[in-house]
């Protein structure tokens, strides 16, 4: 009598590729310290991902990222335990595999059987048997309900209920809130637009084409605000042939328009064409200033640009080819210049919380304690371009954040210590409307469409 012959254990079946790549994005952002927004588009050219694998890797991966505090709120509650003390590549799984339990329209089977079989796979049967237990609970009950559950009363803290249902670390809720000042009844469309992906903004480059040109050489739209923007649905821009020829940028508007805001700054006395971008790193705003000026027949027009960092460095001459720019790679806080430029740009490293929608997961990277050594670089950022400017040049100084210790906090500073004044800021960036009570200018993405760019002018005495 024959033996029946044993059973082998049916073999784990791995990610399909959509799903892993946005599981290696998400362990490289864990990992490496990774920008989901330039690691995954190399990933999926990388693996020829394209079509409908590009774009659910692309939810899958971009909206983790964001609603991250969420998803961990919703895992610890669901596993009985902290997230910390969840493997770490366990914690990334289980993300992936909540984040299409509540915020897409995957099946609820294969939500939990993909990421129970990779974490099978990654590990043992006993975790598969963990993540499994985990997302069945998270499965029994929809987004609204856990929201209901585990975010703060909306009656006793409303902030910290909207940063809940809008997967936001609180302190950036309430940052948002304070510089919306009275019109803080804006705080839930402000943080929703966070966490809408959004579109892909171009600048063409003056004198070399239109807006118009470009919008109708890569099917976008002309921008509603700057006279350069070009806007995208989607699409990998690297791949547009204007952008690899130089003819054109990819550049956030508001970016556009603060650039464009420092060559029409009134100024006392002549322009001579010398012009410093302090904080240049990678470009954009050196290359458009740069032709901007070629464009108005400003005799003479050079930009000095200075970038300490190499590798930004390299990506300022790369932008700027063939434009009238001279990169100096100092520290722009001593650079050593002789002063008496005509216009000087800081555009000043931040939080960069202006564009968290850009950056997904740069909400959750961020800390309160970064503000305060961030704001004394941009106050000697701010000093050492006041200095450099000539009496009756102006000064622009923007960041992408509109933290108010980043912003007017920097600028009071200023005013009280140098001697320039402010100047309205408002009519540089016309026709966009809602800027605020001046003299400075904050741009809104639920209002504009922009980052949340804020500019000050500053005319030195």
């Amino acid at each position: 009598m024959t033996r029946p012959a044993k059973r082998r254990p049916a073999r784990r079946q791995e990610l399909d590729p959509a799903r892993r790549a946005a599981f290696d994005v998400l362990r490289a952002v864990a990992e490496q310290d990774a920008y989901a927004n330039l690691a995954l588009p190399a990933m999926l050219r990388e693996r020829g991902l394209h079509g409908r694998d590009a774009a659910f890797a692309t939810e899958l991966t971009y909206g983790t990222c964001r609603t991250r505090g969420l998803l961990d709120a919703v895992i610890a509650d669901a596993a009985g335990r902290p997230i910390d003390r969840i493997d770490p590549v366990l914690l990334d799984l289980l993300r992936l595999g909540t984040y299409q339990l509540l915020r897409t329209r995957v099946e609820q089977h294969a939500a939990v059987s993909t990421t129970v079989e990779q974490a099978g796979i990654e590990f043992d049967t006993a975790r598969a048997g963990f993540v499994n237990g985990v997302l069945r609970t998270i499965a029994r009950r929809d987004e609204r309900s856990w929201v209901d559950e585990l975010a703060p009363s909306m009656s006793t803290d409303p902030v910290g209920h909207l940063a809940f249902v809008h997967a936001h670390p609180r302190w950036i809720a309430q940052a948002f809130a304070d510089a919306l000042g009275a019109d803080a009844g804006e705080l839930a469309d402000l943080l929703a637009s966070d966490d809408a992906r959004p579109e892909v903004h171009l600048a063409a480059r003056p004198t070399a084409l239109t807006a118009a040109e470009l919008a109708a050489q890569v099917h976008g739209t002309v921008g509603r605000y700057s006279p350069y923007a070009v806007y995208l649905a989607g699409g990998d821009p690297g791949l547009l042939a204007a952008v690899r020829d130089g003819v054109a940028l990819v550049q956030d508007e508001g970016s556009q328009l603060v650039a464009r805001a420092l060559t029409l700054a009134p100024l006392d006395g002549a322009d001579g064409g010398r012009w410093l971008d302090l904080c240049a790193g990678p470009g954009g705003k050196t290359a458009l200033l740069a032709a901007m000026g070629q464009a108005a027949g400003v005799e003479g027009v050079r930009v000095t640009a200075v970038e300490p960092a190499p590798r930004r460095a390299d990506l300022v001459e790369e932008n700027t080819r063939g434009l009238p720019v001279d990169v100096i790679r100092v520290d722009g806080r001593d650079p050593g210049f002789e002063p008496g430029f005509d216009r000087v740009l800081v555009d000043a490293p931040c939080t960069g919380l202006g564009a968290l929608r850009r950056r997904p997961e740069a909400r959750w990277r961020r800390k309160p304690g970064d503000v305060p050594a961030l704001g004394r670089l941009q106050r000697e950022l701010l000093g050492s371009a006041i200095r450099l400017t000539r009496p009756g040049g102006v000064v622009l100084y923007a960041t992408c954040s509109p933290h108010l210790a980043e912003t007017v906090g920097v600028v009071a500073d200023a005013l009280r210590r140098h001697p320039v004044r402010a100047l309205d800021a408002r009519p540089l960036f016309d026709p966009a409307e809602q800027l605020g009570a001046g003299p400075y200018v904050q741009l809104w993405p639920h209002r504009h469409g922009t980052d949340a760019m804020f500019t000050a002018a500053l005319q030195v005495g």
